[in-house]
Order: C-alpha cells, then sequence, then structure tokens
C-alpha cells in the first residue's frame, strides 16, 4: 500500500512538472475595434443600431473614466440591405433629456435607473429600415485609417406554442414558479434560438446558457424550461435561481437567429459558464471582418405573462 502511495504522488508529480503553461496570446499592437450592433424582425421590428468601443488588454485597470473613453466616436456606419444604404448617426445619453434617456438606454438594453456611463451608439434615426425577416444586411464602419465589416442574415421566425407556470421541484412553495415552454421547430432545416427573460418592467436578461441550435430536437414538438435570468454581476441564490416570483409579471423574448449570430453567443455563454481555476481559454467567435465583436440580426416574439400557479 505505501509502495502504491508513493507511485502515485510521483506520477502526480511528474504531471504537473511536465505541464505547460498556456498564455493566451496579448497584442501589444494599438487596440481593436469592437462592434455591438443589432438589427431586430418580427413583432417589434427595430431599425439597426451599433455600438463602437475599442479592446483593452486583459490585464489592464478599469474605471469609470476609462470606460467612458472606450467609446469610438465620429466613425462613418453604414448599413447597406442591397437595395438601399442608411448612415447611421451617433447619439450619446449625456447628450439627451432625462426623458429621452430613459428611453434610449431602455432600447439599447441598459437599466437607466443605475446608468453611470455615457454610452455612445450609432442608430438609424430616421427609421427608413427596420428588420425584415429573409433579409441580409451589411454592416460597413470607417473610423480613423480602420475599415471593419460584417454580414448578418435574419432568418425566419418560429414562436413558442404555449407558455405554463408550474411548482418548482422539492418541498411545497407558495411563492415561486417554474416556468416552461412549448415548442414545434420546423424540421429539415438548421435553426438556432436564443431567449432573455423580463420581470416587471426591468431590462431583457440572458441567462448564461440563452441559446440552442436544433440538432437534437429537428422538427419536433417538446418541453423545455425558461429560466429567470440573472444580472450576471450579481450572486444569486441557489434556493431561488431560474425561478419566478408568483404575482410578478414577466416577459420573454424569443429570438431566432443565423449561424454565426448563434456562434457569437454560445460561446460567450460557454465561457461564462467555464470559469475557475482549471477553466479552459475561450475565443469568442465573431463575424466582424477588421475587428472583434457581432453584427447580429434577429426575429423576435415577446410573451407577456402573470406569474401564477
Amino acid at each position: 500500500m505505501r509502495n502504491t502511495i508513493i507511485s502515485f504522488s510521483l506520477a502526480i508529480l511528474t504531471l504537473f512538472a511536465c505541464e505547460k503553461n498556456f498564455q493566451p496570446e496579448i497584442s501589444s499592437n494599438e487596440a481593436d475595434i469592437v462592434v455591438e450592433g443589432y438589427i431586430e424582425a418580427g413583432e417589434s421590428p427595430t431599425p439597426p443600431y451599433v455600438i463602437l468601443t475599442r479592446s483593452v488588454p486583459f490585464f489592464a485597470s478599469i474605471g469609470l473614466d476609462e470606460l467612458n473613453n472606450l467609446y469610438v466616436r465620429g466613425a462613418d456606419v453604414r448599413v447597406s440591405d442591397g437595395q438601399k444604404e442608411v448612415q447611421l448617426r451617433e447619439i450619446c445619453l449625456q447628450e439627451l433629456n432625462p426623458a429621452q434617456r430613459q428611453q434610449v438606454a431602455r432600447f439599447l438594453g441598459f437599466n437607466p435607473d443605475s446608468l453611470a456611463l455615457n454610452v455612445c451608439a450609432y442608430v438609424d434615426l430616421s427609421l427608413s429600415m427596420l428588420g425584415e425577416e429573409g433579409k441580409t444586411y451589411t454592416l460597413k464602419v470607417k473610423t480613423g485609417d480602420k475599415s471593419l465589416s460584417a454580414v448578418t442574415t435574419i432568418p425566419r421566425h418560429a414562436g413558442i406554442d404555449s407558455l405554463k407556470f408550474i411548482p418548482p421541484a422539492g418541498k411545497p412553495n407558495d411563492t415561486l414558479a417554474e416556468l416552461r415552454g412549448f415548442f414545434s421547430d420546423p424540421p429539415g432545416v438548421a435553426n438556432f434560438y436564443r431567449f432573455q427573460t423580463q420581470v416587471e418592467n426591468g431590462p431583457f436578461l440572458a441567462s448564461i446558457q440563452s441559446v440552442t441550435d436544433d440538432r437534437l430536437f429537428d422538427g419536433r414538438t417538446f418541453e423545455f424550461p425558461l429560466s429567470k435570468a440573472e444580472p450576471r454581476n450579481q450572486r444569486v441564490d441557489p434556493a431561488t435561481f431560474g425561478l419566478y416570483r408568483r404575482g410578478d409579471s414577466v416577459s420573454i423574448k424569443w429570438i431566432t437567429l443565423d449561424r454565426a449570430h448563434f456562434d457569437f453567443w454560445n460561446t460567450v455563454d460557454f465561457n461564462a459558464i467555464n470559469q475557475g481555476p482549471f477553466a479552459s481559454y475561450t475565443r469568442i467567435k465573431s463575424n466582424v471582418k477588421g475587428g472583434l465583436g457581432i453584427w447580429g440580426g434577429l426575429s423576435a416574439s415577446y410573451y407577456r405573462r402573470r406569474v401564477k400557479v
């Protein structure tokens, strides 16, 4: 037994001695341009909007002033659907009155009540181009001597058949509920889905496992959980994680997206889940040429329910 323990210990020491530290490539060149842009079709179509920022070194210290200085100002941002082209206009929250700031912040997916950043975005304020299913949209960005481009397609939408609140597993609970969705996947074609949840008048949030493809359920009707998403910068209570409080007003945003858009969020979610000292390095997939980030088309439907069982 003693010899076995010694042999096992030596094997462990040899394993760690042979292990090589993996250091991700860290560019010493100038910062990359990071794109976050979307155009939405479906129940509430939106014009294209794009947020441009600069990348920062992995080990950099970032405060509020540094964050505000990351926004790329004065860029030439254009979107084409193959028939017409629109130039997006730059707007910053601090340039707006309080009512406009609230409206624009919610449109961009920020909580205006806790927003300290002077978020700047490029938006088609003319509303001359709204998202349409089946169309392809090309983004072109010029800033300084840099040019970026990306292409996205908005697929046909497949909505949820029905929703149902049920009691959570475990001991009887008269304050919390679990949400289940029933869905019929269109057969014969690869489909990609994402969902977000909203409680009362809060922002739409995505869970850390917010996307899926239909490889396991192509053409089938099935039941699945729609867990309540939590802010990623807050600690969660395991006893209430993913559950809704009875009496609250809840909205579900159900999204169809193309493969490149799915790949982006799939790697983002994987990186969020795969944390810790033994986690593997994850490179976020991007469809932006000349930069980083995502230019994503989506089609969405919204479902609003009062939580009750």
